[in-house]
This record gives structure tokens, C-alpha cells and sequence, in this order.
């Protein structure tokens, strides 16, 4: 569901291997995953199911292996979305996904800040305590602990825009369109994380 190949591209443009994968059978060959996604959270569901990943998903991340859900990626490890009535997430972290309210200009599109609200974070090697990063969404997570919170952005409201729960992370902002910041995120995922 979207951006697959400039994810990708971008590892590769780092020196990082990398495989795509369109069916769970391969899953548990890899020592990391990352998902990706632009688009609606119900179809992006649908996809997944069709394809057999959600149970293979649950089950790589159980095992503590790292995963890092982007953009729509990091939505999905939600419980639910405002945007799907009635379709389930894949209900890794405790919360929600919302719709950005009031008179906002949606979707949130361009270049705004991070605020670190972790300083332990190991994703955050090599960076400064505020940085900013590219976004392009309408929903945002809203998260039941707050302390899986590792970062967090202001547009009309202040949300979470990166999030941290053992070895699970998400990232509400493109990294693989952040320039210096977002691939030194993408290195520390993959070399430390």
C-alpha cells in the first residue's frame, strides 16, 4: 500500500539489503521487518489479510524482533482507525487511530517538527534533540500509554509522531523522504534498534 519501492530505494542508496516481500510464507527469514504505507487503514487491512500477514506479523513481533511501522505502517499497529469503522488493526499497541478535527488544512503535508519526548531512545543516536522531518497524513495516533510516546509533532494539536514499545516503532513522518535526519532514523533502526 504505497511507498514499497522509495523505502527501499532508499536502504538501498544507505548500503542496506533489502527484500520485498507480497506473501507472509518468507516472514520469519529476516532479522528485521518494516511496513510501510500510504492509503485508507481498512483497505491496507484487507490487503494484509488477504496475503496471510497479520497472524505471521503478530508473531515476528512477539518474538521480539524489530519492526518499524512508517507513516500508514505505523498506524496499523493500532487497534483501530476512525477512518475504518468496524476493521481491526493489528492491535500491537493499546490505542487509536484519529481524524485530525476542526478547521486544519488536511492533510498534514510538509515539513514540521519532531519533539523527543525520550531521551533513551536508541532510534535517536546521532541527532539532535528537535528535528524535523516530512509528513503527509490526515490520521494520527493516539496511543493508550502514553509512555510508548517517543516523539511528538504540533499541528493544531500535539501528537505522537513517533512511538516505542519494546522492540516495536513507528514513525508518523516519511523518513525515507527526511533527508539526513530520516535516514540516519532508518540507519539506527537497522543497525542498533
Amino acid at each position: 500500500m504505497g511507498n514499497l519501492y522509495s523505502v527501499r530505494n532508499t536502504l538501498a542508496s544507505l548500503g542496506i539489503a533489502t527484500d520485498t516481500i507480497g506473501f507472509a510464507d518468507r516472514l520469519m527469514r529476516y532479522d528485521k521487518l518494516i511496513l510501510p504505507g500510504v492509503g485508507a487503514f481498512g483497505d491496507a487491512m484487507k490487503e494484509l489479510r488477504q496475503r496471510g500477514f497479520v497472524g505471521p506479523v503478530k508473531e515476528y513481533i512477539a518474538a521480539g524482533r524489530p519492526f518499524l511501522g512508517i507513516c500508514l505502517g505505523m498506524q496499523l499497529l493500532f487497534e483501530k482507525s476512525q477512518e475504518s469503522a468496524g476493521v481491526e488493526g493489528l492491535g500491537v499497541i493499546a490505542g487509536t487511530v484519529r481524524k485530525f478535527s476542526g478547521r486544519l488544512k488536511i492533510p498534514h503535508m510538509g515539513w514540521n517538527k519532531i519533539v523527543r519526548t525520550s531521551v533513551r531512545s536508541r532510534i535517536f543516536r546521532s541527532l539532535k534533540k528537535d528535528f524535523y522531518a516530512y509528513f503527509c497524513h490526515s490520521f494520527f495516533v493516539a496511543p493508550t500509554d502514553k509512555k510508548v510516546v517517543i516523539g511528538e509533532t504540533r499541528y493544531g494539536i500535539k501528537f505522537a509522531s513517533m512511538v516505542e514499545e519494546g522492540n516495536v516503532y513507528g514513525m508518523q513522518f516519511h523518513p525515507e523522504k527526511s533527508q539526513d535526519v530520516g535516514w540516519t532514523l532508518l540507519r539506527n533502526f537497522i543497525e542498533i534498534c
